[in-house]
């Protein structure tokens, strides 16, 4: 009933907007008035967390206003996407978005909200590939040499993960698939328990975000392979890339960006667009970026709506590729 009632309610926007177009623009010429919430679909303090708080707080003051994060953790950022699509379209209610929000169509059956119907795109923030890692103990200093210990081990060799459809085992599996190799998932509850798990020697690989690995690199209680990107890590450029280390065409990259409801008025995501292109491309925020492992990369309203889809597909053809169905 609750999802009803928004849809009537995006409905009758919809119609007072097409009977009233002045009201709209007069509205969009005077945004922002009041603070604007961020929706950050995980808990504080990852990399989605920090990066959308680095990016609020310098929007406040080209914007006038406030503007804070929320964060929904839950059910796979489900419960955040929800929150957010059934929120009025009005630009004060904006929501992060990354890879997971692009794997869900391709897990869930049902969703609470349409990845591409019920948001609008306002711009994509960073990027940034991930790293493949293994535990010192693993008799392999580079990719060739870890492709080639899994064909002589069938089956030995496994890898952390948290959970079915996760970035960690989508890149795992699709090593499987073009390597032509098997290992075996390890999942655990959390990013946190999978590097640990690495560390400590109870799996043999993970593949994880740069940031939340380099306490660990640095105490050497775990060794780095190869970046997920087609483009080499510019902070790490002596870390070479799956696809120059052999898997010609291996491409996995982290990202994220900012979405609105749909029906936000077109002025409203431009301004919004402009601002954000300003402020992550800004020197100030360059050094924050490489912290974090990743880079700057903005783009329209129109390339990231196109951007999305795309990562739909592909993360479609990779889940049937690997063979998981939809809950």
């Amino acid at each position: 009933m609750r999802n009803t009632g928004w849809k009537i309610l995006r409905l009758l926007v919809g119609v007072v907007a097409c009977i009233n177009l002045p009201v709209l623009d007069s509205l969009a010429q005077n945004y922002p008035v009041k603070p604007i919430r961020i929706v950050v679909g995980f808990s504080p303090g990852g990399i989605t967390d920090v990066l959308g708080r680095m990016v609020a707080q310098k929007l406040s003051d080209p914007l006038g206003q406030l503007v804070i994060i929320e964060n929904r953790p839950g059910a796979s950022t489900v419960i955040a996407n929800e929150r957010v699509a059934a929120s009025p379209p009005d630009g004060y209610t904006l929501l992060m978005v990354g890879i997971s929000a692009t794997v869900l169509p391709s897990l869930r059956a049902k969703l609470p909200y349409d990845l591409v119907r019920d948001f609008a795109p306002v711009s994509l923030l960073a990027v940034a590939p991930f790293v493949l890692l293994v535990h010192p103990s693993v008799p392999a200093h580079n990719l060739k040499q870890l492709i080639a210990l899994a064909r002589s081990q069938p089956g030995k060799l496994n890898y952390g993960s948290v959970g079915i459809g996760s970035p960690p085992n989508l890149m795992a599996e699709l090593l499987n698939l073009m390597a032509k190799v098997k290992t075996l998932q390890v999942p655990y509850k959390g990013g946190a328990d999978a590097a640990v798990a690495l560390a400590s020697g109870q799996v043999d690989m993970y593949f994880s975000s740069v940031a939340s690995m380099l306490p660990l690199l640095n105490a050497g209680k775990v060794r780095m392979l190869a970046s997920t990107g087609l483009k080499r890590i510019s902070a790490l450029p002596y870390v070479p890339t799956l696809d120059e280390s052999g898997l010609r065409g291996y491409d996995f990259i982290n990202w994220n960006g900012v979405c609105a409801p749909a029906g936000v008025p077109k002025a409203i995501i431009e301004r919004l667009n402009a601002e954000i292109g300003k402020v992550v491309n800004s020197a100030a925020m360059k050094e924050p970026l490489a912290k974090l492992g990743m880079e700057p990369q903005t783009n329209t309203p129109e390339q990231f709506a196109v951007f999305i889809r795309s990562k739909i597909e592909e993360n479609s053809k990779l889940i049937r590729l690997i063979g998981v169905k939809a809950e």
